[in-house]
């Protein structure tokens, strides 16, 4: 990371995650949980080219908010992982899809998650934060059933039929 500006903190937070693809593939890793380039180049709803992907891993992986793994089924491929740093960011997506929602002309599909994490309020983002950390740090899973990736990942896929 280059020198800061200043040391406020929304200006820091605004200069590690305020271009227009880091929090998009720190979506997609976490919604979507797509964990190799290739998942997050195909998956990639917006269209984000190879290297602006490559590009923006890389800034993620120094920035200590994503980890990268080699794949061992692959020689040539990586798994990134979601760091406690980024889990932490579940409050702000929530609010960030909440605002959206309400002021922006998303469609209903793309809005379900949102929907259900604002209405699910800190309980949900908590279960969402446990079952990120066991998927991403390996942490043990606290509850059975499905995970709230699953549930939500359920209302989306029900409203593209």
């Amino acid at each position: 990371m280059t020198e800061p500006r200043s040391g406020c903190p929304i200006n820091l937070t605004v200069e590690l995650l305020g271009d227009r693809w880091s929090l998009v593939v720190l979506r997609d890793v976490m919604f979507g949980n797509r964990r190799t380039y290739g998942a997050l180049l195909s998956g990639s709803d917006e269209k984000i080219s190879s290297n602006l992907l490559a590009d923006r891993l890389k800034k993620l992986v120094d920035a200590g908010m994503l980890t990268r793994h080699d794949d061992p089924t692959h020689k040539q491929k990586a798994i990134f992982s979601l760091t406690e740093k980024s889990i932490a960011l579940v409050p702000v997506f929530v609010h960030l899809g909440a605002w959206g929602r309400r002021w922006l002309p998303s469609t209903p599909q793309y809005s379900i998650r949102a929907q259900l994490l604002e209405e699910g309020g800190p309980e949900m983002w908590s279960r969402f934060m446990d079952d990120l950390r066991c998927e991403h740090l390996g942490t043990r899973r606290k509850r059975k059933g499905m995970t709230v990736v699953e549930e939500l990942q359920a209302a989306f896929e029900a409203l593209g039929e």
